[in-house]
C-alpha cells in the first residue's frame, strides 16, 4: 500500500469536507485557486514593525539586494540550465517539483507528511515578513490565511494593494523582497541547526549501513550496464562498500571514462564513467544510493527503545526538507516571472529607468513568458512522472 497516497486522500478528503460544511469562509478565484480569509498574525505584523523598525530598514536593503542579485542569478542559470537540457545529451533538468511520488536525483525520498509540513512552514514565514515590510510602510493588511492553489498548501498576506502602489519604490521593493529574503535566510540557519545539532545527535542514536541503489538515472553508465534499483553494492574495484560514506570516499575522485567495477548482491558491472552534467571534469555513474538499514544501536534501544530514535530520524528528515524547500522556494520566487515577487520587483525595477509605463508592461510581459517557456521545458519530465504517479493505482486496478 503506497502510504503517501493514502495519506494524501485523507488529509484533503477532512480539507474538502471542512469547505462543504464552511464554504461561506472560503473565497474561489479562477476555480483554482482557494482562500481562507482570517486576521491570523496580523497583529504580531503590526507589533513587529513597531517594535523594530530602523533594523528593519536596514534589512530591507539587504534583501533588496539580495532579491536582485538572486534574480540575476535564477534567470542566468535558467537559461543556461534549459541550453543544456535541449542541446547536451543526458542533461538533467535545472528545476524540479518537490513532490511525494516524484524521483529527484541525489536527494532523498519525500514522504506527505514532510511536503505539508514544510510547504506550510516555508509559506508562512514567507507572507508573515510581507506583512510585516507592509505594515513598516503603514500599509493595512486587509486579512491574511491559508490558500489552496489546486492540491498545493500556501498562505498569504493580502495588503491594501491602493495603498502599495502609492508608496514609494524603495518601500514597494522592500515589500515584496521580504518573503523571499526571509525563506533564504530561514534555509541558512536550518542548514547551520541540522549540520551542529540535529545531524549529530542523530548519528550518535542511530548506525546506517550498508548501501543500496535507489534510484537510476535514464541513459547514464550505471543504468546501461543492467544495473537494477534494490541491489545491495558490495564493493567498488574489489574495495568493500560499508555504508554511504565509504561509498562517496571510493568515488571522490572518479574521472570521466574511468572504468569500475561494481559488485552488488545480484551481479557484478563493468561501468565507464560519463561527464558529470554540468562538469565535465567530474566522473558520474547516474547512481542514487540510501542506506540498506538503518539500525538503532544497541545501548540507545536498550535504555530508550526503538520509537524515540525513530522519531528523531524522522525529525532529522523533516530538517533536510525545511532547509531544500525554503531555499528553492526563496530562489524561486525570486524570477522575472507574472505574479511572484521576482515579477513584481522586476517591473518596479525596470521603471527606474524606464518612465513609459507602457515599455515596462511590454518588457514585463515578455520576459515572464520567457520565463513561463523555461520553466516549463524543464518541468515536463517530472510533469509525465507525476501523471505517472497518480494514475498507477488506477492502471494497476484495470490491469
Amino acid at each position: 500500500m503506497n502510504l503517501d497516497l493514502l495519506f494524501a486522500i485523507i488529509f484533503y478528503g477532512l480539507i474538502l469536507l471542512y469547505f462543504f460544511t464552511h464554504r461561506k469562509r472560503f473565497e474561489v478565484q479562477n476555480k483554482l485557486f482557494v482562500l481562507y480569509k482570517t486576521k491570523l498574525g496580523i497583529r504580531w505584523m503590526d507589533k513587529l514593525a513597531k517594535k523594530f523598525p530602523r533594523l528593519l530598514n536596514y534589512l530591507s536593503y539587504v534583501s533588496v539586494f539580495i532579491g536582485f542579485a538572486g534574480m540575476i542569478f535564477m534567470f542566468y542559470f535558467l537559461i543556461k540550465g534549459t541550453y543544456s537540457l535541449l542541446a547536451v545529451p543526458n542533461a538533467k533538468p535545472l528545476l524540479a517539483p518537490v513532490l511525494p511520488g516524484v524521483k529527484i536525483a541525489g536527494l532523498p525520498v519525500l514522504s506527505f507528511w514532510h511536503w505539508i509540513l514544510s510547504i506550510l512552514f516555508v509559506a508562512v514565514i514567507h507572507e508573515f515578513c510581507h506583512g510585516v515590510y507592509a505594515r513598516l510602510s503603514n500599509i493595512k493588511i486587509n486579512s491574511s490565511g491559508f490558500a489552496f492553489l489546486g492540491p498545493i498548501l500556501a498562505a498569504f498576506v493580502e495588503p491594501d494593494e491602493k495603498q502599495l502602489l502609492k508608496k514609494t519604490k524603495k518601500e514597494q521593493l522592500a515589500v515584496f523582497s521580504a518573503g523571499p529574503f526571509s525563506n533564504i535566510v530561514s534555509a541558512f540557519v536550518i542548514l547551520l541547526i541540522t549540520i551542529f545539532v540535529i545531524n549529530p545527535f542523530v548519528s550518535s542514536l542511530v548506525s546506517l549501513n550498508g548501501v543500496q541503489v535507489s534510484s537510476l538515472e535514464k541513459s547514464f553508465p550505471a543504468e546501461l550496464s543492467g544495473m537494477k534499483v534494490g541491489e545491495e553494492i558490495i564493493s567498488i574495484n574489489q574495495m568493500g562498500v560499508q555504508n554511504i560514506n565509504n561509498f562517496s570516499d571510493l568515488l571522490v575522485d572518479l574521472k570521466p571514462y574511468d572504468e569500475l567495477i561494481v559488485k552488488t548482491n545480484v551481479s557484478s558491472y563493468n561501468i565507464i564513467a560519463t561527464q558529470r552534467p554540468g562538469n565535465s571534469e567530474e566522473g558520474y555513474l547516474g547512481i542514487v544510493v540510501s542506506p540498506l538499514s538503518i539500525d538503532i544501536k544497541k545501548e540507545v534501544s536498550e535504555k530508550y527503545g526503538n520509537f524515540i530514535p525513530m522519531a528523531f530520524f524522522w525529525i532529522s528528515k523533516l530538517f533536510f526538507w525545511l532547509y531544500a524547500i525554503s531555499l528553492g522556494v526563496g530562489l524561486f520566487n525570486l524570477l522575472p516571472l507574472g505574479p511572484v515577487d521576482g515579477g513584481r520587483m522586476f517591473s518596479v525595477g525596470a521603471s527606474y529607468f524606464i518612465k513609459n509605463k507602457k515599455i515596462v508592461m511590454k518588457l514585463f510581459t515578455f520576459v515572464s513568458l520567457f520565463c513561463l517557456l523555461l520553466i516549463f521545458i524543464n518541468l515536463l519530465p517530472y510533469i509525465i512522472d507525476l501523471f505517472y504517479f497518480i494514475l498507477k493505482p488506477i492502471l494497476v486496478f484495470l490491469i
